[in-house]
This record gives structure tokens, C-alpha cells and sequence, in this order.
């Protein structure tokens, strides 16, 4: 029987959904709800995978005159209102269905998409004689596209710039098939009607959409390695640098026997005990000598910080 005829029936469900997601609302033989007494005289609502498009879009003309004398807010709004979600979630399948070779998953694209539906939803108005599905297509795709554009780059750029890109891959298309080559940055400026520099930086942020895995293999020449076995390591040596030369001056300022202890012990790698045997002096003695010499040396790098 189809249900856009038998309007006589009474809708019925086990109980009110919340208005804040749609969840789902039982078909036929459920037990029914004495409270939901804005429901009455609706059609009844088989099982939603055995509704047909047209059958859709006559229940959800039926739906939305209801819904509009509904208080916002009670039971019969929520019902209704999920109930008008879970019969049109065709529309956000079939507008998924054109972003399927993105690299995100399907099911995170519909759920995207029936937020969309929702928002269109929440927005339609019977009077104004335009079909539900019309009206809701482009609020589907527009919150789909408003998805990738704020979490599919690699790198967070400027929404201008996510634009411009877009921009400059169909001109590059069109021009491509016309010149029969790949378009200079010039002549993508001239036919967009903006200045070369803009054109690479255009060119230059479409490189953050992606990003290559460290592990990725590249394509040409697999002998190569991975790309992290390419990527240059930290050199620990250059912090030293900073050290050497902020120590130069203040080794310079030593008296001259403190410079020998410090080269004896660090360049030449001398103990304190072949250090006394060479200058003459006790192994307590160059301890003492040394380590003044440090606390020197460590408390002027402390100052110059």
C-alpha cells in the first residue's frame, strides 16, 4: 500500500526522539504513543528502506505542513522532525556518492552531509511551493564541501587561498587542452585576470593540501629509500658552537698558567695528576686551580645569558 495514499492511518512510534539528532522512529506495529496527540491523522510510516522517492517526497509534504503547526521543542516537533530526517537521508547518500574518490571515509561524509539535511530542514518552508529535495541539495553539498575545506588540508591555509586553487586547476585544464601543454604562471594570470605572483602563491599553497608519508617509497626510483631516510638528522655539534664561542673571550681573559690547565686537561686529555707532574705543582693543587677556573668561566656564560 502506498503510504503517500492511505492518509487515514495514524503515525505511530514507540517513542519521541530527541530534537537534537536524528535517531530512528519505528514503522508499522510499533505500539502506539497516546501522548503524541499533534500525530494525529498523519500517514503511517513504513520502514524507511522500503520508502521510495516519490513516496518520500509525498509523506514529507505531509510532514512539513504538520510540522510547521508544531510547538518547537515538544515530542510532536522532535517526531516529526527526525522522521522528515530519517526519509530523506537518500539526498545526503546520492550528494556522498560525488565526493567518493576523496580520501575521507563515507561514512564521515554522510554524517557531514546530514547535518546539511538537517540545517535544510530546519530552514524549509512549504509555502513557498518549492520541492524539499531542490531546496536541500545545495545545503548538503555546501556543508560536504565546507568539511574538506576546513579538515581535508594538510596545512591550514587561508580560505582565499583554498579558492584560488581551485581556480587555477580548472583554468590549467582549460588552458591545458587548448595550448596542447602545461600553462605558464603567466598565462594562468591572464586568464584569470590576476597578477603572476598571485598565481604562485596560488600554486605554492596548493602543495599543502597533501602530505607525503615519511615512510613513502618514491615512485620512480625505489633504490632511493624511504624519504625519512633522506631527511637530515640534528647535529648536536652546532650547540656547541654557540658555547665555544661565547667561552673564547673569557678564556682570553685568564691568567696564563689557568689557560694551560684548561688545555692540558681538555685538548691534550691530561689527568690533574700528569698535569701537576708537567707545570710542578701538586695534583690537589690543579684540582683547586681547575675547578675555580670553571666556576669562572660558568657564572660569566650564566651573565652573558
Amino acid at each position: 500500500m502506498s503510504p503517500r495514499l492511505d492518509a487515514s492511518q495514524t503515525l505511530t512510534a514507540t517513542s519521541a526522539p530527541s530534537p537534537e539528532a536524528p535517531e530512528h522512529v519505528d514503522g508499522p506495529g510499533t505500539d502506539g504513543v497516546d501522548g503524541l496527540t499533534g500525530l494525529a491523522g498523519l500517514p503511517e510510516i513504513p520502514p524507511y528502506d522500503e520508502v521510495g522517492p516519490v513516496d518520500a517526497r509525498a509523506l514529507s509534504k505531509t510532514l512539513f505542513a504538520r510540522l510547521d503547526s508544531l510547538e518547537e521543542g515538544t515530542h510532536d516537533h522532535a517526531y516529526v522532525r527526525n522522521t522528515l530526517v530519517e526519509l530523506n537521508l537518500a539526498l545526503v547518500k546520492f550528494a556522498a556518492s560525488r565526493f567518493r574518490s576523496r580520501s575521507e571515509p563515507m561514512e564521515d561524509i554522510v554524517q557531514v552531509g546530514t547535518i546539511g539535511l538537517i540545517k535544510a530542514i530546519d530552514r524549509f518552508e512549504l509555502s513557498r511551493g518549492v520541492e524539499f529535495p531542490t531546496f536541500a541539495m545545495p545545503t548538503i553539498i555546501g556543508e560536504i564541501k565546507r568539511f574538506f575545506r576546513d579538515t581535508s588540508w594538510s596545512v591550514r591555509v587561508p580560505r582565499r587561498l583554498q579558492e584560488l586553487r581551485l581556480d587555477l586547476a580548472k583554468a590549467g585544464d582549460e588552458l591545458a587542452q587548448r595550448l596542447d601543454r602545461a600553462p605558464t604562471a603567466d598565462e594562468l594570470a591572464e586568464r584569470l585576470g590576476i597578477s603572476r605572483e598571485e598565481v604562485v602563491e596560488g600554486m605554492a599553497a596548493s602543495n599543502a593540501y597533501t602530505a607525503s608519508s615519511l615512510d613513502a617509497q618514491p615512485e620512480e626510483d625505489d633504490s632511493e629509500g624511504a624519504l625519512a631516510d633522506r631527511i637530515g638528522y640534528e647535529d648536536n655539534g652546532l650547540e656547541g658552537i654557540e658555547y665555544v664561542e661565547s667561552l673564547k673571550p673569557l678564556i682570553a681573559e685568564l691568567p696564563q698558567r689557568d689557560r694551560q690547565i684548561l688545555s692540558l686537561r681538555f685538548v691534550a686529555n691530561m689527568t690533574q695528576s700528569e698535569i701537576g707532574d708537567e707545570l710542578g705543582i701538586s695534583q690537589m693543587h690543579v684540582s683547586r686551580l681547575l675547578s675555580r677556573t670553571l666556576v669562572r668561566l660558568r657564572k660569566g656564560l650564566t651573565v652573558e645569558e
